[in-house]
This record gives C-alpha cells, structure tokens and sequence, in this order.
C-alpha cells in the first residue's frame, strides 16, 4: 500500500512539473506614453491588472519591460489594459476621456488616431475636400480630376 501512494504521489508530482512548465514565461519591451512617477504607477499596475508577472516602467525611454505567461495573457491584452488606464501604448490609443481625466503633469503629447488604434494619416486623392479616400480607392476613376470619390 505505502508503494502505491508513494507511486501516485511521484505520478502527481511529474505531471504537477509538466504542467507548470508548459507556462511558457515571455520578456518583451512595450513603448508606452507617460511622464512621471504618477504614471509608472498606474501603467505597471494596470500591466499586472492585466496578468503580467513583472512590470518596470522607465519615464526617460518610456519603455515597459513586462514579464508574462503566455497561457495567461498577451501583449495585445496588456497594452488594451494600459490604454484603459490613460497612456497610449505602441499598439493601443487611450480613449480621450480617460486620458483627458488624467493628472496635469500625466499629461503627453498625443498622436493623431482614428477609433482605438493610432494611424499614420494617408494621402487621400481629394485632399481639398477632406473626403478621407485612399490613393487605392480612387485609382482609375479620374476622382481627383472632378471630386467625383468625394460625393459618394
């Protein structure tokens, strides 16, 4: 009986070992928006909020060095936590709202953004209307000779 249970304790205790290695354990570096130490605060603690093991924020490089488990979360959920929390990140813009709650001395210089992901503006065929389309949207329909692209 005593080499059953001691049978069955090393079996649990294998696959206990197996398991816990299969956590894989990710090191990445996520350039985040911020000034001071209000705001390494807040954006380390929203990156543990979001399953970060580690989190160290620097307000010089404004880079975050996170330590995770992939099998708990990602990059894309921590930097969405981030965002949620005031500061843009690389991949995720704070909704104005919040950001606009944030403290005076929080405060950056934002980029230009369109929904919740920052964008880099594209040239658009009807500059002078501001109708918004694409080079790609108006190619070979003569648009930018008449603003036809811009009526639609």
């Amino acid at each position: 009986m005593k080499s059953l249970t001691l049978f069955s304790f090393i079996l649990f205790s294998f696959f206990g070992f197996s398991s816990a290695q299969a956590q894989t354990k990710e090191k990445t570096t996520i350039k985040v928006w911020g000034n001071c130490g209000m705001c390494k605060k807040t954006i380390e603690a929203a990156a543990k909020d979001a399953g970060a093991k580690k989190a160290n924020w620097s307000p010089e490089t404004k880079l975050l060095q996170v330590t995770y488990s992939s099998a708990k979360t990602n990059t894309d959920k921590i930097q969405q936590a981030i965002a949620q929390s005031g500061y843009d990140t690389q991949g995720f813009t704070a909704p104005d709202e919040v950001y606009n709650q944030l403290h005076g001395c929080c405060k950056y210089e934002r980029k230009a953004v369109t929904g919740n992901v920052p964008v880099t503006p594209k040239a658009s065929c009807c500059d002078k209307q501001k109708c918004g389309k694409d080079e790609a949207a108006c190619k070979g329909t003569g648009c930018c000779k008449d603003k036809h692209c811009c009526k639609s």
